[in-house]
């Protein structure tokens, strides 16, 4: 009796990810808890864990396979316990004896195993097409993935360099194949070209010669990066709204808030501020703190505050939740535990999906102003620049002060120029006298 070990959604949006790392090779013998592979989604690596008992039969998928599809079977788990392979009725009458496979040849190693699909299943349905053979009759080793691209696109396996384990040819080797052949005959409701020949061919109709420049594939965080802000930049009506704000007062409050939390080993950055002050502000201008649906204007309940954290090959937002209900110094502690496991990729989707609001933050970079898009289905996103001492009117008179560009970028189907100029208010007289944080 054997079960298949399918690719896990590990986020309610997911619809692939990168086999990163197997634990378990084959022959292994695991149960329930065990940790057997790790899966990099867009934002973050993640565990799997075995849910069965049993010794690991085959992996379907090696190690560093990037793509794979939700709900697709990535190893095989045999053992007593273990519940049987889901068959149609077809497959249980059909299912070919063990004496019946055909013998590899010796002298050669044995392909990795395709992914399960029972004998009755169609060719319109199966998982990949069946594994190619060359013009000698030997089988052509090459990943499933890579078999099913090479089908879509029209190419020969046989014709294809294999980079893999015993040149096995995988997903990247077809993407390099792409690049150079010629686009195949495009049937009815095909698939539009792969990204990377398109952006060649841009590239050189703009006059950059091909060679001139090294292309860096786009990884599965780089390419939802992408999607997203297209996606929010084109669909979502958005404005800015730019104030100065003066921060002497909030540095002078920081440095005795440091001072008190010194003895404890805590401290707080101006970001820290700054969270807590849109926190506070969102709960006293709620219709700020809202998303658009088609189904209505969702008012939230408590200020989910998303925080831009720059890691290599992109940006994630891990959220502090109920920030509106917490403390400046137990905000400060989530900020840098969230930050710290951001960058080395070991948030959990809850941690990063969501949120009501976000921050982001470039005055510790020097950036004087700037705009940030609308991070969907969130109403509004504030961008912080830098402090820096500037000339400024008082009285009538020309004094020196601290001082801080800040920018909300808005969508205008939840939060009008009105609604986002009260929050901005708001957040300015809580930022320029931080006492009236906790009153």
């Amino acid at each position: 009796m054997s079960i298949e070990i399918l690719m896990p959604a590990l986020s309610p949006t997911m619809e692939e990810g990168s086999l990163a790392k197997w634990h378990v090779k084959v022959g292994d013998t695991v149960k329930a808890g065990d940790v057997i592979a790790e899966i990099e989604t867009d934002k973050a690596t993640m565990e799997v864990e075995a849910v069965d008992e049993g010794t690991i039969e085959a992996l379907l998928v090696e190690a560093g396979t990037e793509g794979v599809k939700v709900n697709e079977p990535i190893a095989r788990l045999s053992g007593e316990d273990a519940a049987p392979a889901p068959q149609t009725e077809g497959a249980k009458a059909e299912a070919p004896k063990a004496e019946d496979k055909p013998e590899r040849k010796a002298d050669k190693p044995p392909p990795p195993a395709a992914p399960f699909q029972a004998a009755g299943e169609t060719g319109a349905t199966a998982k990949a097409p069946p594994a190619p053979v060359s013009d000698s009759g030997d089988r052509i080793m090459a990943s499933p993935l890579a078999r099913r691209l090479a089908q879509a696109a029209g190419l020969d396996l046989a014709a294809i360099k294999g980079s893999g384990p015993h040149g096995r040819v995988v997903k990247a080797d077809v993407d390099a194949a792409r690049g150079k052949a010629p686009a195949a005959p495009a049937s009815p409701g095909a698939a539009p070209a792969a990204a990377a020949p398109r952006q060649a061919q841009t590239l050189a109709q703009l006059g950059i010669p091909e060679g001139s420049y090294d292309l860096v594939p786009l990884d599965g965080m780089r390419k939802t990066i992408a999607r997203r802000m297209t996606d929010s930049f084109r669909d979502i009506p958005h404005f800015p709204l730019t104030i100065d704000l003066e921060i002497d007062g909030l540095l002078a409050a920081r440095a005795k808030i440091n001072a008190m939390l010194e003895k404890d080993g805590g401290k707080v950055s101006v970001n820290d501020l700054v969270l807590k002050a849109v926190a506070v502000a969102l709960k006293r201008v709620p219709e700020a703190n809202a998303s658009y649906s088609p189904d209505g204007i969702a008012m939230h309940h408590h200020a989910d505050i998303a925080m831009a954290v720059a890691i290599d090959g992109g940006l994630i937002t891990p959220i502090i939740r109920k920030a509106d209900t917490k403390g400046l110094a137990q905000i400060a502690a989530e900020a840098k535990d969230l930050a710290g496991r951001a960058r080395d990729r070991k948030l959990k989707p809850e941690e990063f999906q969501g949120g009501t609001f976000s921050v982001s933050n470039l005055g510790m970079m020097g950036i004087k102003s700037f705009a940030s898009i609308i991070n969907e289905p969130q109403g509004c996103i504030m961008s912080v620049g830098a402090g820096e001492q500037r000339p400024v009117v008082r009285n009538g008179e020309l004094a020196i002060a601290t001082v801080m560009t800040v920018t909300l970028t808005c969508d205008h189907r939840v939060v009008d120029g009105a609604i986002g100029s009260k929050f901005l208010q708001v957040f300015k007289a809580l930022i320029e006298d931080p006492l009236t944080m906790i009153v």
